[in-house]
């Protein structure tokens, strides 16, 4: 039987070449988070945007603002397609900014070459695939609900952004907090086999520890700091096993822990270190308190500092990203999602939470009801997201998209129910 749903995958299948052909397109253009320099890639997809008859409205950060961000140069763009009058507004966000390639490749990271139905590139997973999906699912709904005689009522929202890895608030918290989107629902960049309704919280810090240098071969008039550094370590160490018996009720979150991503110090191999620099990634479950958790973090390293004597730390923080709390207001989002996801994958697609940190959480501090879905494998490792080689199965592109429009049709289209 022929409904409004098939004829939205119809679209789909027909214009799947020309998805993929965007997609590569945004893949081709470096989004490498540092240095950050993502202003060309927002002025191609702006391009690639207005060729499809979509009027893009850019908004590039004021410079000063973006290199104390520490980032070179970032614009965000928003595409307003607005429908009948009595409708939700609906956004739908994904962000092209992504870590440097790293080495181990063997697909040119930025090439997108397609091989045996997977798409490589740096981000081609996470999350540039979402500019596709979203894109085209808006594109198959507008045709198919014209060609239909569909009035649709409320509005759509693409909403790309580029500072992710950063945090998100020059990205998705900027915009709010100018005023230039408040939406009544979101949907954000995720995978095609979950739509998660949660996530884990980050503080990163960065800890300095001063010790006084001295010649090796006297090393007892200086102060080691990375002995110093040693201890703090291992008493960060130590609280990180503890960490495990705090566990979270929402599925696929466990239990909070802690990262060093990255240390360096000291000036030669026959020179007492006098300085040692740490970054720290602590993880934060929605169950717990950011600021009790920054303040316990801070308590082991200070007291683990006061046991070598003359050592002296500084505690910066680099960033405090919110968790993501179960909502009550996006149930009708995720109810369709779940339908037309088992509905075009053939399998159930259940809800959970991800240890990782998204933008989401901006939006949920404005109170707007959330949901994460996209194309994707069903983990982030199969997708070699900030590793090499990274892919997208295209047949999950393919499907997702099918999904996120149907979702679209349900929600805009002034249906008395689910079809």
């Amino acid at each position: 039987m022929t409904t409004l749903h098939t004829l939205l995958d119809a679209w789909i299948d027909q214009h799947f070449d020309q998805q993929v052909a965007f997609l590569q397109a945004l893949v081709r253009v470096p989004t490498d988070t540092p240095p950050g320099n993502n202003a060309p890639h927002a002025q191609r997809t702006a391009e690639l945007l207005t060729a499809f008859g979509f009027e893009v409205a850019a908004y590039p950060v004021p410079a000063q603002a973006v290199r104390d961000y520490g980032l070179e140069s970032l614009t965000n763009l928003i595409v307003r397609r607005r429908y009948g009058a009595g409708g939700p507004t609906i956004a739908l966000n994904a962000h092209g900014d992504v870590v440097p390639p790293g080495e181990g490749w063997t697909h040119d990271p930025y090439g997108a070459e397609v091989v045996d139905g997977k798409l490589y590139g740096r981000a081609s997973a996470v999350s540039k695939s979402d500019f596709a999906t979203y894109t085209f699912a808006v594109r198959a709904l507008e045709a198919v609900s014209a060609a239909q005689g569909l009035a649709l009522k409320g509005a759509a929202e693409l909403i790309f952004t580029y500072d992710e890895e950063f945090g998100g608030e020059l990205g998705p918290g900027w915009l709010l907090q100018q005023g230039l989107t408040k939406p009544d629902l979101l949907l954000a960049a995720g995978f095609s086999y979950q739509v998660v309704t949660a996530h884990n919280g980050c503080l990163q810090l960065e800890v300095t520890v001063h010790g006084k240098m001295a010649h090796a071969a006297i090393p007892d008039t200086g102060i080691d700091a990375l002995q110093g550094a040693v201890q703090i370590l291992n008493a960060l160490y130590a609280q990180n096993q503890r960490y495990k018996a705090v566990t979270s009720q929402v599925p696929g979150i466990k239990h909070p822990y802690l990262n060093v991503g990255r240390i360096e110090g000291g000036t030669n191999t026959n020179v007492v270190p006098g300085k040692v620099v740490f970054k720290l990634d602590r993880r934060m479950i929605p169950e717990e308190n950011s600021s009790e958790v920054e303040a316990d973090v801070r308590r082991v390293i200070e007291e683990a500092a006061a046991t070598y004597p003359g050592l002296r730390v500084e505690i910066r923080r680099l960033l405090l990203a919110e968790s993501l709390q179960p909502q009550a207001g996006n149930a009708a989002l995720v109810a369709a999602l779940q339908r037309h996801g088992e509905a075009v994958f053939g399998e159930p697609i259940p809800t959970s939470g991800t240890p990782l940190y998204t933008d989401v959480r901006l939006f949920g501090a404005y109170g707007i009801p959330a949901a994460i879905y996209g194309a994707g494998p069903r983990t982030v490792f199969e997708s070699n997201a900030k590793r090499a080689d990274e892919h997208l199965v295209l047949e999950d592109l393919r499907r997702a998209t099918k999904v996120v429009a149907r979702t679209l049709v349900d929600v805009l289209g002034n249906l008395p129910g689910p079809l």
